[in-house]
């Protein structure tokens, strides 16, 4: 331990990851005037002594995954430092004086259970990237936008409903993630953000996109999935720069044909919506590398789907389909096709043509056997045909269909038979509310036998005791359950009592980012050899996504 300590003294940075120290190493302060780094993730302290603000030389402080309770006012005196790291803490707020660390640049305090920013935090002038997702932020301070040099602003899973209209004059920002939040509407003044290359507003309560945000034309990612969009308007096909268009779980019925303006879409999600039908402009979008339009009401595929020949992974999982298109053939670029729990009864020997194919699913439909063309796809690695199906390929063999006398293939998987409803009843579908409470009321006592046999012959050999059962709260019901602590907290020290009441997020649910996220790499999708039936699930190729996992620490 005393060699590790003295190796701590001489290290820049500095570092102590071994999860022990409740409080700052002293040893650290002998380097008050040379150190610039320190890192503490993931320890047990819960307090900031007074001698670390002497480290006036301190360009980076990073002490995620503590149990700071909050962040003392002698931080003003590190007017040095450019890097502030203290997610995954309990801090409540922070100080007003904050705004004397005029050089930070990045500040990450996400997973606190932070309700608002003071006016002071507004003066940072120099900050590039903010993060505070998973927090307690109801608003933003009115002059926000006084944060001109903000590259990067992620708010994830806060109570935002608005924003203020100060934040039109951030025109350096390039990635704004406001994904799982209260919006009920697109703030009308993100249109002024021109620069804007990446927008998250997924899981919110948006039900119209207004064609105000074609405005962005510089925008490359949208994701507006999980919410009750019911129209998507043609503007859209403003955002000539869009790669990736994220729609997944709303209430789209239809889409613009203007869509297939987007000439550099790369990835196209509409699962889970109600569309009936895909536009023939589609055709057009020469570049699209991934479509999923699982979980529709699509009776048919447009023939222009023919023109897609980028395209790599194709889901159309539970529709309607009952047939394909021929020109599907001419998609020759795609790996991996899944067409589970639709109606279809055959297949068109164009697909043959697909020679890239490697696993395709066919699982759930009425096929009485496959075109002979299917020998031709020689990388095919994985065919399914049911969802019970025990090895990723089945031999076929070949025979001559009984009214063309043409060869297909078969085995004794044909003919496929449609699965039934009863057959897969869920569990809410099976629910009796009626049947549950007669239940319930004969559960409400339980009885416990006991071997001593005095005890029996007093308790006549059962004793009666009432158990309750209360459901484990989600998330947002212990932020909104920590929310109703704080106002107490706030209302008892107001009234001058004695004791302080400290406020403690418990688990986490998510971890707090890193200061530096790389996006945009483009690899091609690779899913692993074999996958069973129902993992053939097509997910996103680029995702951007450099967001947070709540068990990762530093080591």
């Amino acid at each position: 331990m005393t060699t590790k300590r003295k190796l701590i003294g001489r290290l820049v940075p500095c570092r102590c990851f071994r999860g022990e120290e409740e409080q700052v190493p002293k040893e650290i302060f002998s380097f008050e005037r040379t150190l610039e780094e320190l890192y503490l993730d993931a320890n047990q302290i819960e307090e900031l002594p007074k001698q670390l603000f002497n480290c006036q030389a301190l360009k980076k402080l990073s002490m995620p995954d503590n149990d700071l309770s909050n962040l003392p006012t002698t931080i003003a005196s590190l007017v040095n430092l450019k890097e502030l790291d203290i997610s995954k803490n309990g801090i409540q707020e922070f100080p007003d004086n904050i705004k004397c660390c005029k050089g930070l640049s990045v500040v990450e305090a996400s997973v606190n259970p932070i309700t608002k920013l003071p006016d002071g935090f507004t003066q940072l002038l120099n900050l590039t990237q903010l993060f505070l997702n998973d927090a307690f932020l109801e608003y933003l301070p009115a002059n926000f936008g006084r944060l001109s040099k903000l590259r990067i602003l992620e708010l994830r899973e806060n109570h935002l409903k608005t924003m203020p209209k100060s934040i039109h004059r951030l025109t350096q920002l390039e990635r704004l993630d406001l994904g799982s939040n209260e919006f009920s509407e697109v703030p009308e003044v993100l249109e002024q953000i021109h620069n804007l290359k990446e927008l998250w507003l997924d899981n919110n309560s948006l039900q119209t996109i207004p064609g105000s945000i074609g405005k962005l034309r510089q925008l490359r990612y949208l994701d507006l999935a999980k919410n009750r969009i019911e129209t998507l308007d043609a503007d859209i096909s403003g955002c000539e720069a869009l790669e990736d268009l994220l729609l997944s779980s709303n209430m789209l019925q239809h889409l613009p044909d203007s869509i297939g303006m987007l000439k550099k879409l790369t990835t196209l999600k509409v699962d889970d919506n109600q569309l009936t039908s895909l536009p023939n402009t589609i055709g057009s979008l020469s570049l699209l590398e991934e479509l999923d339009c699982s979980c529709n009401e699509l009776e048919s595929l447009p023939p222009t789907i023919g023109y897609l020949h980028s395209l790599r992974t194709f889901a159309a999982d539970e529709n309607f389909l009952s047939e394909l298109p021929r020109e599907i053939g001419n998609c020759k670029n795609v790996t991996v096709m899944s067409l589970r729990s639709n109606k279809l009864e055959f297949l068109p020997d164009e697909i043959g043509q697909m020679t890239k194919l490697r696993v395709l699913n066919l699982s759930d439909n009425r096929l009485k056997n496959l075109p002979f063309t299917f020998t031709k796809l020689k990388d095919l690695a994985a065919l399914w045909l049911s969802d019970n199906q025990s090895k990723a390929l089945i031999p076929l063999q070949t025979e001559a269909h009984p009214e063309t006398k043409q060869k297909v293939l078969t085995n004794y998987m044909f003919p496929q038979q449609p699965r039934h409803d009863e057959d897969y009843q869920s569990d809410s579908d099976s629910f009796n509310p009626t049947l549950w409470e007669e239940q319930r009321q004969q559960r409400m006592t339980v009885a416990f036998d006991f071997e001593d046999k005095k005890e029996e012959e007093d308790n006549s050999g059962k004793v009666e005791i009432n158990l309750k059962r209360y459901p484990t709260p989600y998330p947002e019901d212990l932020k909104n359950m920590v929310k109703s602590v704080q106002s107490l907290v706030g209302k008892s020290v107001h009234a001058g009592h004695g004791h302080q009441h400290q406020l403690s997020t418990g688990t986490a649910t998510s971890a707090g980012t890193n200061m530096e996220h790389t996006h945009l790499s483009k690899e091609p999708y690779e899913p692993p050899w074999p996958l069973p039936p129902k993992e053939v699930q097509i997910t996103h190729t680029d995702t951007y996504r450099r967001y947070r996992s709540s068990s990762s620490t530093s080591v």
